[in-house]
């Protein structure tokens, strides 16, 4: 074990809210005769987010678990978590400067504004004579850890995908706490011992998490990783099928580190060896989060524009009509009752099915001919798992702009899908109970069913469920005339 380094250090846990598998904790430990544990709830961060938002209610419940965590590997209830609210700039440093801390631990952070954040806080810990040690976490390679053979990021995920597996194969996985010194955990000054503030404390309301039944915490994951085991082998034919229960569910735990990354790969690793086909598939969809990662590190303008610049030049649907649009596809009324029960779906959860995602997308780029950057926001707003760098890599994903996007060409229609991967309407009719009623047939595109059918199923057209809002033939020429600018440009 490394020797202790110094006396006192102060560990800010930001989406690493657990204390096993954790790179930034054992690190802590490891380098500090004593050390606190902080989080801080970001004014900078929550100040825009409306007063009921689960991702905060997600976090709230995620800490007090954790500060029983601490405790419990301390070994004494005066330890714990200590939970600030500010702006970090200012918090942290005053923080590490009361509490006499030499040195600041953290997980790495890799979006922009996180990034302009951490240099900010490591000004002022500079200035005060404190060290700052980052230490790479939630992702299993960060940066530039994995380049072409011509030294630069990698832009396609296939070859991406070979060369973070032969990594692993090579390196390994190993745990970065196997021995935890929990003994070192200070007990906090009576000013901070008062624990996890509420939500009204906060600021914020109870949303509807609970009814959701969503699980928060380290307890939350494994319950979900537990339920998802014996599922993983049926990963790769039940994925895209929105009514089957076939993803992990995890997204959320991720996005806050209730679970590490390192855990699950581990676990698909171990599967894949066994010769299991859903394994292989749910580990390259692990890999495809690191990849997003990477760019987003990488690339940083994708965070406002297109990875292919080129892209930039198309000209976006603007005005009423199309603010009407955009206003129809938030609020599933868009006439095509699969993107409408998707939309409804994240509305009512916080979550959506990823093959709904890229339906969704799609549609609102390549059929309502909107910017995907006001889809890309609106999913940021209400995504229980938003994360930038996969929000950001799916978006342009369906927009062709970004790395390794679908082809401009590739135009998802949205009635094949939905005959395709909701056959029997199930999901349609669980958040659209005004189609309930009508066949298997006639739920996916309502408008070509015959009068006599709608009248059977009690459905009036433009009453009960909106008209389309578009042609899907009349959409993908516009679409494909509109993306000869790019291109032209390329």
């Amino acid at each position: 074990m490394h020797p202790s380094t110094y006396p006192t250090g102060l560990l800010w846990l930001r989406r690493d809210l657990r204390t096993h598998d954790n790179a930034a904790l054992a690190l802590a430990l490891q380098r500090c005769d004593q050390l606190y544990c902080v989080f801080l709830l970001d004014s900078d961060i929550l100040a825009p987010l409306p007063r009921k938002d689960r991702r905060v209610e997600f976090i709230r419940e995620s800490l007090v678990e954790l500060d029983q965590a601490l405790r419990t590997l301390a070994g004494r209830p005066g330890a714990g978590l200590i939970v600030l609210q500010g702006a970090a700039a200012q918090e942290i440093p005053a923080l590490a400067q009361r509490l006499g801390a030499s040195a600041v631990f953290s997980a790495r952070d890799y979006e922009p504004q996180a990034r302009q954040r951490d240099q900010q806080v490591a000004q002022a810990l500079q200035a005060q004579g404190v060290a700052w040690e980052q230490v790479k976490d939630h992702v299993i390679y960060e940066e530039r850890e994995l380049l072409t053979q011509g030294a630069k990021p990698y832009s396609v995920f296939t070859p991406y995908l070979r060369a973070w597996l032969a990594r692993l194969e090579n390196d390994g996985l190993a745990r970065p706490d196997t021995e935890l010194p929990g003994q070192r955990l200070a007990e906090r000054p009576p000013q901070y011992a008062s624990g996890v503030p509420t939500l009204a404390d906060i600021g914020f309301q109870a949303s509807n998490l609970q009814q959701l039944g969503i699980r928060c915490g380290m307890s939350g994951a494994m319950q979900l990783l537990e339920d998802f085991f014996p599922r993983l082998t049926h990963y790769q034919e039940w994925r895209d099928f929105p009514a089957i229960k076939g993803p992990s569910y995890l997204g959320v735990h991720l996005r806050f580190g209730t679970i590490s990354i390192r855990s699950l790969v581990r676990l698909a690793l171990q599967q894949r060896a066994a010769g299991d086909a859903g394994a292989h598939t749910w580990l390259s969809e692990l890999a495809w989060r690191d990849f997003y990662f990477q760019i987003l590190a990488n690339f940083a303008h994708v965070a406002e524009g297109a990875f292919k610049p080129a892209y930039d030049r198309i000209v976006w649907e603007t005005g009423s009509h199309a603010d009407a649009l955009f206003q129809a596809w938030c609020e599933g009324r868009t006439g095509y009752p699969l993107v409408d029960a998707a939309m409804l779906q994240l509305q009512q959860s916080g979550y959506m099915h990823n093959r709904l995602r890229m339906v969704t997308g799609s549609f609102l780029v390549k059929h309502l001919g909107l910017d995907w950057r006001r889809g890309a926001q609106f999913f940021a707003e209400h995504l229980n798992d938003f994360d930038l760098a996969a929000n950001n890599g799916g978006w342009q994903w369906v927009s062709s702009s970004g790395c390794d996007a679908q082809p401009y060409f590739r135009i998802f229609n949205p009635v094949r899908q939905s005959q395709k991967f909701d056959p029997q309407g199930k999901f349609i009719r669980r958040y659209l109970p005004a189609l309930k009623s009508l066949s298997d047939k006639d739920i996916h595109a309502p408008w070509l069913a015959k009068p006599e059918q709608l009248r059977n199923a009690g459905l009036a057209l433009g009453q009960d469920y909106p008209l389309p809002v578009v042609d899907h033939a009349s959409a993908r020429a516009s679409t494909l005339q509109r993306y000869a600018v790019a291109l032209v440009a390329q």
